[in-house]
């Protein structure tokens, strides 16, 4: 991902999470925001997130529609590059109308932005992203080589 993308992107991460904050969800530490079949939803992200995402690389056996590839023994080994749709949600339902304004209005924000840099919108599932990946990962689990065209 070229300078631009990057800094662009962690800007709207870091103003979302800004947001995020000052509304106060509690988080149960459950992980079911990363176990999607179990519960129930799908995590959609943009081809730039998609992008920040994947850069350094893949777990081996990531690819299943039914869970995120980066909880790793109940923790987030993604954290700093995780996609809007995780930075979001949480299982708190005092939380739940305000996550989908938050969540509508910086979708809107990506969405200009994909704009803006004459990026591919491509927002879709998680695994469609992972499945487009190639398989190979190198002995020490690093970097995959992707084309998300």
């Amino acid at each position: 991902m070229d300078h631009r993308a990057a800094t662009a992107l962690l800007e709207l991460y870091h103003d979302l999470d800004a947001e995020i904050a000052a509304a106060n969800p509690r988080c149960a530490v459950s992980g079911r925001c990363c176990r999607f079949g179990e519960y129930g939803h799908t995590l959609f992200l943009s081809e730039l997130e998609a992008e920040a995402l994947l850069e350094p690389g893949l777990p081996a056996g990531a690819v299943s529609p039914d869970l995120c590839p980066f909880q790793i023994q109940g923790l987030c080994t993604a954290r700093d590059r995780r996609p809007l749709g995780c930075r979001v949600y949480f299982c708190d339902p005092a939380y739940a109308e305000r996550q989908v304004e938050i969540s509508e209005r910086f979708i809107g924000r990506l969405k200009r932005l994909h704009d803006t840099l004459a990026r591919p919108w491509n927002y879709r599932p998680l695994h469609h992203f992972l499945v487009a990946a190639p398989a190979a990962v190198n002995a020490e689990g690093g970097k995959v080589a992707r084309d998300f065209a």
